[in-house]
C-alpha cells in the first residue's frame, strides 16, 4: 500500500534530521578523540640548549678563519641597516678581519646563507688604543664571498634592531656558537649590572667561541658577549659591555657607510 504524500514527506524530513544529528554527533566524537597540541612551553630561565633553526637563530652566525675549513672562533649577528650589510660582534673577535668570514645560520658543516667576507670594521678608539673592556663591541660590514651573488645578508635572514640603554635587570636571550660545537646554543636569563658599564648573565655552557654572541632584549640587540674578562673566564657566567651612547654612535657610523 502506498503512503500518503503528506506522511511520506514527514518521514523524509525526520530521516534528514536524524542524518544531520548523526553527522553532528560523529563530528563531536571525532573532535573529542583528538589530542589538541599543547601550547609551546616557555623556555626556563638559566637553561642552555641547542638552538633550533628559526628567525632568531638564522640571524646569528659563526666567525671562521679562512673559510669553513679554518674552524670557527667567535659569534656575530646581523643587525638592521639601510644597506643590509652590518653585523655586530665583540671587538676582540675582529683582530684579523682580512681572514675572517661570517657564516649566518651555520649548522653541522653547512652554510645555508653562504660565506660573507668582512669589508669594513668599526670599533671605538678606547678599544683600539687601550683594549678598554667597556668598548668591547664592534660593528662590521660584509659582502658575499661569491661575487656573482647580488644579495645582501639582511635580505636573506633579516636583522636585529639595536636598542641601547636597556635596564640593568632586563631579561636577555643569548645565542652563540661554542668552539667545540657545530650548532648554536641558546639561553635566556635575567641580568644584573656589575658596574654602570658591564652586564652579567648566568647561563651554563657558553664557553669559548661564544664571544660576540648577541644579547637580545625583546628581540633587539642590547649588547654582545664580551667586555669584562673578555666575556667571562668560566662558562657559567658571561658578561657584556652595556650598549650605551658611544656604541650606538658606532653602530650608526657602520650603518651609514655600508
Amino acid at each position: 500500500m502506498r503512503s500518503h504524500p503528506r506522511a511520506a514527506g514527514r518521514a523524509r524530513a525526520r530521516a534528514r534530521q536524524a542524518s544531520r544529528i548523526a553527522l553532528v554527533l560523529a563530528a563531536l566524537t571525532a573532535l573529542l578523540g583528538v589530542a589538541l597540541p599543547d601550547a609551546a612551553p616557555d623556555r626556563p630561565l638559566g637553561v642552555t640548549a641547542r638552538a633550533v633553526p628559526d628567525a632568531t637563530a638564522n640571524r646569528v652566525g659563526a666567525l671562521f678563519t679562512d673559510g669553513l675549513d679554518g674552524g670557527h672562533f667567535c659569534t656575530a649577528s646581523v643587525v638592521r641597516s639601510d644597506d643590509g650589510d652590518v653585523i655586530a660582534t665583540a671587538a676582540h673577535c675582529l683582530g684579523a678581519p682580512d681572514t675572517t668570514f661570517f657564516v649566518p645560520g651555520y649548522r653541522d658543516g653547512s652554510a645555508p646563507y653562504g660565506l660573507w667576507r668582512i669589508t669594513g670594521v668599526h670599533v671605538a678608539a678606547g678599544w683600539t688604543d687601550d683594549r678598554d673592556p667597556d668598548e668591547d663591541i664592534a660593528f662590521a660590514t660584509v659582502a658575499p664571498v661569491d661575487t656573482g651573488r647580488d644579495v645582501r645578508v639582511e635580505d636573506l635572514v633579516g636583522g636585529f634592531p639595536v636598542a641601547d640603554d636597556q635596564p640593568g635587570e632586563a631579561t636577555v636571550e643569548v645565542v652563540g656558537y661554542p668552539r667545540a660545537l657545530e650548532a648554536p646554543l641558546r639561553c635566556a636569563n635575567t641580568t644584573d649590572l656589575i658596574s654602570p658599564t658591564q652586564r652579567r648573565i648566568g647561563c651554563p655552557d657558553l664557553s669559548g667561541g661564544t664571544s660576540g654572541s648577541p644579547w637580545l632584549v625583546n628581540g633587539a640587540l642590547a649588547g654582545v658577549l664580551g667586555g669584562y674578562e673578555g666575556g667571562g673566564t668560566v662558562p657559567e657566567v658571561s658578561y657584556s659591555a652595556v650598549l650605551g651612547d658611544r656604541a650606538a654612535a658606532l653602530y650608526r657610523a657602520a650603518a651609514a657607510t655600508g
